[in-house]
């Protein structure tokens, strides 16, 4: 190797790599996903769609969750106004056509659940419309007492009992019992709502309503219940109401039951 060659590799070769690695490049910093564990390198991950790095909590956090828990496409009023109006149709479009219209069912049961709850409390309707008198406790009040401080959830298990005398009745409908239960979820949220009109009345004028609102409860989720599955037969509308009056007997009689075998094998 002469002189010249020397020199050339000593002159090209630092050149080169700076020319392959500059200085001013930088490696792409990766990272696992916190969610699933792939490997990230934008700002979401490719795999699960989470972030990857986290915003503070702050009001607009706080705005943004409540909005995407009542995720609905014209609001809350529209879905009480079509539930109102053709409750029928509109749980049956909601089951077989378009699931965006409606506030999600399990969601509406809650929130007008929990409005009515309120509404008990700060108007001091505390029985609500529960009614259940005792001389004594017994096993029984703090079941009651549960059922009155828990309506969403209470409707939800009482909602699968009715449902279950649903399928019986109309066992000829192609409709599974999830989807019954989701019929029952619409009308007995939007029973609450009956109700809670029902405690502001009551409220601002001091008579006692809530036994009426019980029978007009009862009658709206007959008509609902009965425009669902057969709008035109009256027999759809009979069955409607002995399976939701049949559905409300099954609910307590477990716990009543319970409650009488427990009291008569401690006080015996």
């Amino acid at each position: 190797m002469n002189y010249f060659s020397v020199l050339y590799i000593w002159l090209i070769t630092p050149f080169g790599v700076r020319i392959t690695k500059p200085k001013s490049v930088k490696t792409a910093k990766l990272m696992n996903c916190t969610n699933c564990a792939a490997e990230v390198t934008a700002n979401y991950c490719a795999n699960c769609g989470q972030a990857k790095s986290l915003k503070r909590i702050d009001g607009h956090y706080i705005m943004h969750e409540i909005e995407h828990i009542l995720h609905f496409e014209r609001g809350i009023l529209y879905t009480i106004r079509e539930l109102a109006l053709h409750p029928g149709q509109n749980i049956r479009k909601y089951l077989s056509e378009n699931r965006s219209r409606l506030v999600k069912p399990i969601i509406f049961i809650i929130i007008t659940s929990l409005i009515f709850t309120l509404l008990s409390h700060f108007f001091h309707v505390d029985d609500g419309y529960v009614k259940y008198h005792e001389v004594q406790r017994t096993t029984m009040t703090p079941i009651v007492e549960w059922v009155q401080a828990h309506y969403g959830y209470a409707n939800i298990l009482m909602g699968m009992f009715i449902a279950l005398w649903l399928k019986l009745f109309f066992r000829k409908c192609s409709y599974n019992i999830y989807e019954t239960l989701i019929l029952l979820c619409f009308v007995m949220g939007r029973s609450m709502l009956i109700f809670s009109l029902f405690v502001i009345f009551q409220g601002l004028t001091h008579i006692n309503l809530m036994s009426i609102a019980g029978i007009v409860g009862i009658a709206y989720s007959t008509w609902a219940i009965g425009q669902f599955f057969s709008s035109k037969k009256v027999s759809g509308y009979a069955k409607a109401l002995a399976a939701y009056v049949l559905g409300m007997i099954s609910f307590w009689a477990i716990p009543f039951l319970i409650a009488g075998i427990m009291d008569a094998f401690f006080n015996h």
